[in-house]
């Protein structure tokens, strides 16, 4: 168990010293801000959109190894997916970090499982939910600013 924690840790470093798809995106079908006041994460969330499917997502901001490898991997995982199928994993990431589940309870989130120790440590839970909750409000085209508060 020990070493896959390890594994997990590399993954979300890596993806925190070098982020995939952070990049402002021009022109941009829906587009979110999120804050974590908490902590002062700020993200923007870009998405392209074709008949109701995500042909590209990015996003840009500050944050800590945990938002922004979060941000990241939910980049990598979206690409490709309908708008069901993102809000499906959205709910399934949601419930990874906050509620006790048992192994084979969450299937197929792959790299995402990373995150499942987050839920140990309730302030970070904001962190890694922070640009799913953006990306959330840039489905729904909400123009306020999301917040984790």
């Amino acid at each position: 168990m020990t070493d896959l924690r390890d594994l997990y840790q590399e993954l979300i470093l890596d993806h925190y010293k070098r982020p995939r798809n952070r990049r402002r995106m021009e022109p941009v079908d829906r587009h979110a801000e999120g804050y974590n006041p908490l902590c002062g994460d700020r993200i923007n969330v870009y998405l392209k959109m074709t008949d109701g499917v995500v042909r590209d997502v990015s996003f840009e901001g500050s944050g800590c190894a945990i938002s922004t490898a979060s941000a990241s991997l939910m980049t990598e995982a979206l690409k490709g997916k309908t708008v069901e199928e993102t809000r499906d994993l959205f709910s399934r990431f949601h419930r990874l970090l906050t509620t006790e589940q048992s192994a084979n309870q969450e299937p197929d989130l792959g790299k995402l499982e990373a995150f499942a120790g987050v839920r140990q440590f309730p302030v970070r839970v904001k962190c890694a939910t922070l640009a799913w909750h953006t990306l959330k409000a840039a489905l729904e085209q909400q123009h306020e600013t999301v917040t984790t508060e």
